[in-house]
């Protein structure tokens, strides 16, 4: 199963340890968490299922190439790392 590890902000603000899930994409392995915890998906995606401006996700040590439908293959072996981006000034 892939490791999902999401960052400490948004850990602060959800319930969101780090996951294993099963899928043969980034979309399928966040699917998956997201079934077990339905309010992340609306930190992570937006309401047509695209990640977020603000929410970067990777794949092992490389950003997801499709931000779109997330359709980055994974494998067993996999790490998904979602961040999500901190403003301020």
């Amino acid at each position: 199963m892939a490791r999902v590890t999401f960052t400490a902000n948004l850990q602060r603000y959800l319930n969101c340890a780090p996951a294993e899930a099963d899928g043969s994409s980034v979309r399928d392995v966040l699917d998956q968490v997201f079934a077990g915890n339905p309010r992340l998906r609306s930190y992570i995606l937006d309401d047509q299922g695209r990640v977020r401006r603000h929410v970067t996700i990777y794949l092992n040590d490389a950003q997801v190439a499709d931000r779109d439908r997330l359709s980055d293959r994974v494998s067993p072996a996999d790490e998904v790392f979602v961040f999500q981006a901190l403003t301020g000034g």
